[in-house]
């Protein structure tokens, strides 16, 4: 009898654990609301939305959702438009441990990137990118990003602010690990951010990354990069992988319809 009792507790405890992370699953955003983001975003490749379509200025169209209601695994490996907006970014957020599998704006899906930046493996993907210079008075590094979407112009307005902080950032600023390149995610057959021109690393000395912290069934939260860092990052529309609980805490990527319109 209590061997029984004791399976069923531990029964009812583990739905309760997949009820939580179903819940962490929820978006309420709308078909219209998901457009009107990524409108405001991308305003030079996306004219608006009709039913469950994104409509692009060239005619073509793409599906917001598929109808799937994916389990974590598969939202990271093969999500729809929609489940890009299934975790609501805590932009200005502490910098505290994230819930189990709370990972906003890894999900990403491929189709829409490559629409709006190209596919890195194709001839003339080149032309796509350009140079900025980082941080000039204390590094003057050169790092390769999209000119698109304004990609290029937020990281430049980043790189002024971050100048501007006192000398005792610029130890998580200078070098940096650097901006495109055309790779996959770790691990993954998924492209990176990198791959698409709109991502930088930083801090590679002081950084840390959830494949390197495996703690029993989870990974132990570390990060040591600034909140002042952080802020100017995302004032600009760059989400931070720190936010993750599968964490990368030196990247950065450019990823506006997830945030307030960047200043």
């Amino acid at each position: 009898m209590l061997r029984r009792k004791a399976l069923r507790l531990t029964a009812l405890a583990a739905a309760a654990i997949c009820l939580t992370e179903a819940a962490a699953f929820a978006d309420g955003l709308g078909s219209e609301q998901i457009g009107a983001r990524l409108r405001a975003a991308y305003p030079g490749f996306i004219t608006g939305i009709e039913g469950n379509e994104i409509v692009f200025r060239d005619g073509s169209r793409l599906p917001i959702s598929d109808g799937k209601d994916r389990p974590f695994e598969a939202w990271l490996a093969n999500p729809d438009i929609r489940d890009m907006f299934r975790f609501s970014y805590p932009r200005g957020a502490p910098a505290n441990p994230p819930a189990r599998n709370f990972d906003p704006g890894r999900a990403r899906n491929d189709a829409f990137f490559k629409k709006i930046y190209g596919d890195c493996r194709t001839p003339g993907f080149a032309s796509s990118l350009t140079t900025i210079t980082w941080i000039p008075s204390k590094s003057g590094q050169r790092i390769q990003i999209s000119r698109l979407n304004g990609a290029a112009e937020h990281l430049q307005a980043v790189s002024r602010e971050l100048e501007a902080l006192p000398a005792k950032f610029d130890v998580f600023l200078v070098p940096s690990a650097g901006g495109y390149m055309c790779r996959a995610i770790a691990g993954t057959e998924q492209r990176s951010a990198h791959g698409y021109g709109i991502a930088i690393d930083i801090a590679t000395r002081r950084s840390h990354y959830w494949r390197w912290a495996k703690s029993g069934s989870g990974y132990a939260f570390r990060n040591e990069i600034p909140p002042e860092i952080v802020d100017i990052f995302e004032k600009h529309g760059f989400i931070w992988g720190g936010r993750w609980y599968h964490y990368d805490t030196m990247h950065f990527e450019y990823r506006p319809e997830l945030l307030a319109a960047p200043k």
